[in-house]
């Protein structure tokens, strides 16, 4: 096989592999949250902790992933990335309480900010603009393969095995990553090194973890009131003091003048609002199949896997899609679209048929998926490959720390409604109330999209509009 065709095609697979992994992990536990919860002897809840955890992790080292690989080459750290990430992995499945399942689950997120951009960037590197989104979607498909088989895999091993088990499954799924890894992920350094900014490094690793801590916590899980009190004013100190830094530093650990370009800022920023939304999902949808239905956990991972499938299939025709429709248009109608299933998923009842929540849930991961395609790809359209590196970190720290907020604010309201109904067990009502707040969040990415011009990443989804249509009929 040609170096061509390797780039195109065995290098997104074998990256993907490790997405792969990720997103078994994730799905499988989000299945599995109630009986975790009740095993572990904790509000189910309380174990939103365990989703954001790994989410701050996540946000926290991805800053200096691109400084790590540049330093010590690509492929060494994307394959040790894999190693810490099946570590705690393994270290999950031994937790006996939620303090030690939370620790595991950061550690696993230490991996994961490796592996992700890591690999990201190495694909952005090694092929041209105008290949971009086919590249993209060669990465994203098996990766979307871990959401397809999560759910169900981790149901039946919830139902009918232990828990504990959800989480030895990377193992295999790891050693073939590592495998492929060592064989065809380039091992690429930084023509510039610039030395680590680890006055900004410590700044934001303080601010992120301890505001999300302590808003996570909101003084009723692990943490009093007052200490979680604490960690909100500690982060945001921290994290103003960043912004100072930032100004002032030549190299920063996250750059802000990719905000200034257009189509990058509107993704980052106005796409962190429909992200908030979609965090919520893997955290209400199981809990309320489960203690608002009375599912299973393999028949609510046999449901939501659902959305994973139709992800796959409009991961086929987005390239198509955008091409025809360009970024503005194809994001503001989806906005709208997939919006309103977060509204329609909080009309569901114990007595809606299941082929009707079946479908609804397929539908909704069509548009989702359609969506996080077009940003994502949109958001690097107008960087030069010299910066993806330093644009891909702030692109996932915000996407990381927006999935984290949709999530804590999705839990809020849920303890909310039982507050308001008397601090009954959690129940099919008390979900509707945060699907229609993490809609409406969701949908406020419009107003940041609807000033997207016209032409916007024409260069990457190869869209034809009045302002190119002269120079291609030239060319």
């Amino acid at each position: 096989m040609n170096t061509a065709s390797r780039t195109s095609l065995i290098l997104p697979l074998t990256i993907a592999c490790a997405m792969f992994m990720e997103g078994i992990d994730s799905t499988v536990i989000a299945t599995s949250l109630p009986v975790i919860a009740q095993d572990i002897h904790e509000s189910p809840i309380a174990l939103k902790l365990a989703l954001t955890s790994y989410l701050v992790s996540l946000a926290v080292f991805i800053p200096i992933s691109s400084w790590v690989a540049d330093r010590f080459g690509s492929r060494t750290v994307f394959r040790s990335a894999m190693w810490v990430f099946i570590l705690g992995s393994v270290l999950c499945g031994f937790s006996q309480s939620l303090e030690h399942f939370v620790g595991a689950r950061f550690l696993q997120g230490m991996g994961g900010a490796m592996m992700m951009p890591v690999g990201r960037v190495v694909l952005m590197r090694s092929v041209e603009k105008h290949e971009l989104v086919r590249v993209m979607s060669y990465l994203t498909m098996p990766a979307l393969l871990g959401p397809v088989l999560g759910p169900p895999i981790g149901g039946f091993i919830t139902t009918y095995f232990d828990w504990r088990w959800i989480f030895f499954i990377n193992v295999p799924i790891c050693l073939l990553g590592l495998y492929m890894a060592g064989r065809y992920v380039p091992q690429l350094f930084a023509e510039e090194r610039h030395p680590l900014d680890v006055k900004g490094f410590v700044l934001t690793s303080i601010g992120f973890s301890t505001l999300t801590l302590g808003l996570a916590t909101a003084g009723q899980h692990m943490l009093s009131p007052l200490a979680s009190g604490i960690n909100v004013l500690v982060g945001v100190i921290a994290l103003a003091l960043y912004v100072r830094h930032e100004r002032q530093t030549e190299t920063p650990l996250l750059s802000f003048k990719f905000l200034r370009v257009i189509t990058y800022r509107t993704s980052v920023l106005g796409g962190s609002f429909y992200r908030m939304g979609v965090g919520a999902l893997p955290f209400l949808l199981p809990l309320m199949l489960q203690l608002g239905f009375g599912f299973s956990a393999l028949q609510s991972g046999l449901m939501t896997c659902s959305s994973a499938i139709a992800a796959i299939g409009i991961k086929t025709q987005a390239a198509r899609l955008l091409r025809k429709h360009g970024f503005r248009k194809v994001l503001i109608w989806n906005t709208w679209l997939a919006c309103a299933m977060f509204g329609i998923y909080g009309l569901f009842t114990p007595s809606t048929p299941y082929l009707v929540i079946l479908s609804l849930l397929f539908v909704g991961g069509f548009f989702r998926s359609l969506q996080f395609t077009a940003l994502n790809a949109m958001a690097f359209s107008d960087i030069e490959k010299q910066n993806m590196g330093h644009a891909s970190a702030l692109s996932f720290v915000t996407d990381q720390l927006a999935l984290s907020a949709g999530i804590t604010i999705a839990a809020y309201v849920l303890e909310l409604s039982v507050r308001f109904h008397g601090n009954h067990p959690l129940a099919a009502n008390d979900f509707r109330w945060a699907f229609v707040v993490v809609g409406l969040i969701a949908a406020s990415s419009y107003l940041m999209l609807v000033r997207l011009p016209p032409d916007a990443g024409a260069a990457v989804s190869g869209a034809i509009t009045e302002e190119n249509k002269d120079e291609l009929n030239a060319s």
